[in-house]
């Protein structure tokens, strides 16, 4: 493990001979950075700050740097929580944990970490272990109720990554129908309006090929669900121009959802994407629990899943 400084904040790095790996302790652990030995290539978006701040609890996560992995739980979208002792409570904006601090552990080997974040409103735990193997980063996740009612949530990564005209989604091919539930769409129309996919015709009436990425000029947001839960248990994305890959995959019993967000020059000007598997839909907890597609941890019980990111 070595320690740095990366846009200004105190940093750690994960690093071996295929992948080098920055983490940001005093930012939530977040991963900031993800490069490729090999070939250079840095896989996560980066905005042109050069300076982070570090956001406070309940902050909005648009007033703040979008780039990297944050760890977005127990909700995607602000809501309050549904039921139980604690119905009516807010979740902030991409929910609490990217905007509060946890405890990590860097080992000596400079190839593992842990970290962990303990809710002070909600009754949760949540901790993951990290490991660089090879060319694969794996994440074990563990989240402990501590209540003795049934606790509901959302997890997904919100991990950010840099794309181009060339880059395109890898998606098993059992996916074949998506829902849009993004209001500031140009093409897919109003939340809710299904497609085929990959390839489908917009609210104009052309043709639009959904795997792809378009230029960041045509200035446009989309986020989509798959309709189906992803039993294959994994999803990715090429660069067709170098032919690199960053391939996720997981648990698709603890993670059985799959939601897609491109920026193309749309939201704040940003130009990425991110494959989002997630343990309910559809961005909102409170939605969920009404429409039964959230998990859910028994009282005083854990539920527990791995997330692996392979670079090709």
């Amino acid at each position: 493990m070595k320690q740095t400084v990366y846009k200004g904040l105190a940093a750690w790095t994960l690093e071996n001979d295929a992948l080098c790996l920055t983490f940001l302790p005093g930012y939530a652990c977040k991963l900031a950075s993800l490069v490729s030995k090999k070939t250079g290539r840095e896989f996560l978006f980066q905005s042109a700050q050069s300076v982070l701040r570090v956001p406070e609890y309940g902050a909005s996560f648009a007033e703040y740097d979008s780039s990297g992995f944050d760890e977005v739980f127990p909700s995607i979208d602000a809501c309050p929580y549904p039921d139980g002792s604690w119905h009516g409570m807010p979740i902030p904006d991409h929910g609490e944990v990217w905007a509060m601090p946890w405890e990590s552990i860097p080992a000596p080997d400079g190839t593992s970490a842990k970290a962990l974040v303990r809710s002070q409103t909600l009754p949760y735990v949540l901790s993951k272990n990290i490991t660089l193997k090879e060319n694969e980063i794996l994440f074990e996740y563990c989240a402990e109720n501590t209540s003795d009612e049934d606790f509901k949530f959302i997890w997904t990564p919100h991990c950010l990554l840099a794309c181009s005209p060339a880059t395109r989604l890898l998606i098993p091919e059992d996916l074949t129908e998506v829902m849009t539930v993004e209001h500031t769409t140009k093409r897919l129309g109003p939340w809710g309006t299904r497609h085929t996919y990959p390839l489908t015709t917009d609210v104009h009436g052309l043709k639009m090929d959904l795997a792809a990425t378009e230029p960041r000029t045509v200035r446009n947001c989309e986020k989509f669900y798959f309709t189906q839960p992803n039993t294959a248990g994994w999803c990715g994305i090429e660069h067709t121009d170098t032919g690199e890959q960053l391939i996720y995959t997981y648990d698709a019993d603890k993670v059985p959802y799959l939601g897609v967000w491109k920026t193309q020059g749309g939201y704040r000007g940003d130009y990425n994407l991110a494959l989002e598997p997630c343990t309910g839909v559809y961005d909102d907890l409170y939605v969920a629990s009404k429409i039964r597609r959230v998990a859910v941890i028994e009282p005083k019980g854990r539920y527990e899943w791995k997330f692996k990111m392979t670079v090709k």
